[in-house]
């Protein structure tokens, strides 16, 4: 009885206890993350299976894609530097994914995973012919003269005004100057016509 109170009265005994029961909750929980990407892992080679027929048929000289499964917690198969598709919660759902100057935005989301392998094929041909219309707009013409770019047309050059209009533009500012002072003037007079009426006795004397 003495030997069994002390062994379970003892400090480090109980705290080496604990330490195996805390390791054991960790082994624990990393047995569930690894079979949480293990899984993840494997639906995702198993849709990148599907998409390897589209993965082959991209031109060989678009290295913008990127068609790799990569590492971590939670894989990804990426499609180029802004797409990729990961899995749900439920391990079971396909959620295709891009980021965007407004956020990450969902392009597809299924548990089918033929619709998602759709949408990729859709998306990688978009950037295909994206590619091919910004190298046809932006191509050189091939003869000279043949196709010419459309170029806001020049402002016609300023004539020289004739003597005689030059004239009439000065005696036009000179009137309008002369109507303002008259106009001026008048106003003055009404304002303090009874001040002048008040002053003109005193004025005469």
């Amino acid at each position: 009885m003495k030997d069994t109170a002390e062994k379970t009265s003892d400090p480090s005994r109980k705290l080496a206890d604990a330490v195996r029961d805390v390791k054991n909750a960790f082994a624990d929980r990393d047995d569930v993350v690894v079979d949480l990407r293990e899984a993840h892992r494997m639906r995702l080679e198993l849709l990148a299976g599907e998409l390897a027929p589209v993965f082959a048929d991209v031109p060989t000289d678009m290295d913008n894609f990127d068609f790799a499964i990569s590492s971590g917690l939670q894989p990804r198969l990426w499609i180029d530097a802004v797409a990729h598709v990961a899995m749900g919660r439920d391990r079971r759902t396909y959620r295709f994914l891009r980021d965007t100057r407004i956020g990450r935005v969902v392009l597809a989301e299924s548990t089918d995973m033929k619709v998602v392998a759709d949408q990729v094929t859709r998306y990688v041909a978009e950037r295909i012919v994206e590619r091919q219309r910004l190298m046809e707009g932006g191509a050189e013409p091939a003869a000279a003269g043949t196709h010419r770019p459309a170029v806001p047309e020049a402002e016609p050059p300023l004539r020289a005004a004739e003597p005689g209009a030059t004239w009439l533009a000065i005696l036009s500012g000179l009137g309008l100057i002369a109507a303002g002072a008259f106009a001026g003037l008048a106003v003055s007079l009404v304002l303090f016509w009874d001040r002048i009426v008040a002053m003109l006795p005193a004025l005469r004397q």
